[in-house]
């Protein structure tokens, strides 16, 4: 049973920095994606970022790129997702997700089996 569990999360200024991670247990792939979701009050879950454990390849949606960074630590089975100068218009529960590699669809929930409980991060002064 593939567990994940986001930690990090909490209130930030904007502008501030604050990094997520997700730990992972219990793999059933040899290669897998990871991904980083969010969900603001009143609005659909969607894609932030991904990266793969297989070579290391990345995507961001265009609105975090260039302020957020997706990294891996392999040896701690650990993701993390690095913001930068955040936004108020950031502020969300932030998931991650496990799922098989594939040719597309990195930044949608149907790539994804496997789901972590969320982390709240609030970016406000």
């Amino acid at each position: 049973q593939v567990q994940l569990v986001e930690s990090g999360g909490g209130l930030v200024q904007p502008g501030g920095s604050l990094r997520l991670s997700c730990a992972v247990s219990g793999f059933t792939l040899e290669y897998y994606a990871i991904g980083w979701f969010r969900q603001a009050p009143g609005k659909g879950r969607e894609g932030v970022s991904f990266i793969s454990s297989a070579d290391g390849s990345t995507q961001y949606a265009d609105s975090v790129k260039g302020r957020f960074t997706i990294s891996r630590d392999n040896a701690k089975n650990t993701v993390y997702l690095q913001m930068d100068s955040p936004k108020p218009e950031d502020t969300a529960v932030y998931y991650c997700a496990y799922g098989p590699l594939g040719p597309y669809g990195y930044m949608f929930n149907w790539r994804y089996d496997y789901w972590g409980q969320g982390t709240q991060v609030t970016v406000s002064s």
